[in-house]
């Protein structure tokens, strides 16, 4: 055995927390760095004496920190290729020993130092476990030694703290720096919840993924349980102000990729509940489209769509789809903000902006809006996979997100006139849009431009009415999507009236006939696609 050494400093208890106890050591082992540097040094900023695994040690050799080897404790080194380094009493009953006086005494006779702090997180089994591996590969991402260290941190956490996760570490310093390198009891054992909930999750995806699929998982991707967890961030509230409201994530699921979207505030109050749907509704939309994009939402629905050659010219024209609707908006856009291109966002009030990006300049001229929430944050790619979940009946209604894609050859003619080319272009960004908006929905485009918008109404009918009347003389020449059927010929001359082109729809009504016939009166065209874009 190596000999032992002692920390430099001890610092004694702190008087006003008897429960709190000092870190003098520490054991890192961690597979995932991110925040390893900050983590050490934070830590030797409090005279803490640092031990780490080899590979850990190996990338904290940058910093220039004083860092121990571990196998200095346990004096086996690596065996098996890794299998087994810290499955060893040199570390375990340093962690496990009773801070007791007896304890303190078989520590020393048997030469063993205490370690009262273990960062620790395994090896990231749950996202190579849906992956193509050799054979064998899978079995050698199961954590034995990382799991073994932090079961036996959290079972210590009256003397010991347990850190498994990056996240934790900033919190983990900032409470040592209130405690002059102490660690209440408290934190001790939030750790350690959070460390065995952490062993829990790895252990389900493990089990999940070497169980025999039935028949009938075989033939679902959904996977039989799911697992969340509660988001550091709370909501400001629900729906409602007196309603309070909080994100959860999916902790682990290979099956069900979730995809989080790393949002960063930049300026306003904290988001609430609505705020996330908006965003959610936003972001969505904005997938659909290369070109330089924005969008207007209000109540979780579009109210504004525009793609042009600049983001000032998008938000110039998405803004303008309905002047009415985008009272108290959320606007989120494709590209990054240059100097000035917020500017025809100038006496409008707008509640929520999201921006992948955005020059100091234009985000100082922001600061004025203090009631304006200001975000970065960049929607997801379009082939990433998506799932979307919603309540109903103490339930969790779960589904694949609607990543389909239209294609010209979708469009089949069903009237006389066929849409020309130009048509065409404006069908398939209507189509896009009206995708995204609450059924029944209609979406009136010229060109790349939403001109009207017509959603969550209780008849087709009623929607059409509603867009034609935010278009007004906009609707004339323009090009409409429907996201169903038209039951009835109603829409049609209601459309017709306003001077609709072209219409776009799924099709299959028991009423086609009729449907295809007002059309034809009307010298419109109309194309079906065969398939429903329907968003209850």
């Amino acid at each position: 055995m190596a000999p032992r050494s002692s920390p430099s400093r001890v610092r004694p208890l702190d008087p006003e927390d008897p429960d709190a106890v000092p870190v003098r050591r520490a054991l890192l082992s961690v597979s995932d760095p991110t925040g390893l540097e900050r983590l050490a040094r934070g830590l030797a900023g409090h005279a803490v004496e640092l031990w780490a695994t080899e590979g850990t040690r190996r990338g904290l050799r940058p910093s220039a920190l004083d860092v121990h080897p571990a196998e200095e404790l346990t004096g086996i080194g690596t065996w098996f290729g890794g299998r087994i380094k810290t499955l060893h009493p040199g570390l375990l009953g340093g962690i496990l020993a009773p801070r007791s006086p007896e304890g303190r005494q078989e520590l020393a006779s048997r030469g063993l130092l205490a370690i009262d702090l273990v960062a620790v997180n395994f090896y990231p089994f749950e996202e190579k476990a849906g992956e193509p591996l050799r054979p064998g590969a899978l079995e050698e991402l199961i954590d034995v030694g990382g799991v073994t260290l932090a079961r036996a941190a959290a079972k210590n956490h009256a003397a010991v703290a347990v850190l498994t996760e990056p996240a934790q570490y900033p919190g983990l310093l900032e409470a040592l720096d209130r405690g002059g390198g102490t660690l209440p009891a408290a934190l001790r054992r939030e750790l350690a919840a959070r460390a065995f909930a952490r062993v829990e999750a790895y252990d389900r995806a493990i089990a999940r993924a070497f169980a025999a699929p039935d028949d009938a998982a075989a033939a679902t991707p959904f996977p039989e349980r799911l697992e969340f967890r509660r988001e550091p961030t709370p909501l400001r509230y629900g729906e409602n102000p007196h309603q309070a409201a909080q994100p959860y994530l999916l902790a682990s699921s290979p099956a069900l990729p979730f995809a989080p979207l790393p949002i960063e505030p930049l300026q306003g109050e904290p988001l609430s509940y609505n705020n996330l749907l908006d965003l959610d509704t936003a972001l969505g939309l904005l997938t659909e489209f290369a070109a330089p994009t924005a969008v207007v939402v209000k109540h979780a629905t579009p109210t504004g769509v525009a793609s042009a050659p600049t983001i000032r010219e998008a938000i110039e024209r998405a803004v303008a789809t309905d002047p009415v609707a985008r009272y108290g908006c959320a606007v989120a856009v494709n590209r990054p903000l240059a100097e000035g291109d917020a500017g025809p966002l100038r006496g409008i009030f707008v509640d929520l902006l999201a921006v992948p990006g955005i020059d100091p300049a234009e985000r100082e001229a922001l600061r004025g809006r203090r009631k304006l929430k200001l975000l970065r944050a960049r929607p997801d790619p379009p082939a990433a996979p998506r799932w979307e979940a919603r309540s109903a009946l103490g339930r969790l209604l779960l589904q694949e997100s609607d990543r389909r894609e239209l294609a010209r050859s979708d469009l089949r003619p069903v009237t006389v006139r066929r849409p020309t080319e130009e048509e065409i272009d404006a069908l398939g960004f209507a189509w896009r849009v009206v995708r995204h908006a609450k059924s029944n929905a209609i979406v009136l485009a010229q060109g790349s431009v939403a001109v009207g918008i017509g959603s969550g109404q209780p008849t087709r009918v009623k929607a059409v009415e509603l867009a034609c009347g935010v278009a007004g003389d906009r609707a004339r020449g323009a090009v409409l999507a429907s996201d169903a059927f038209f039951p009835f010929a109603d829409g049609i001359e209601v459309a017709a009236r306003a001077g609709i082109a072209a219409i776009l729809q799924p099709g299959g009504s028991l009423r086609d006939a009729e449907v295809i016939a007002a059309a034809d009166r009307n010298g419109m065209a109309m194309s079906f696609t065969g398939w429903r874009v329907f968003r209850h």
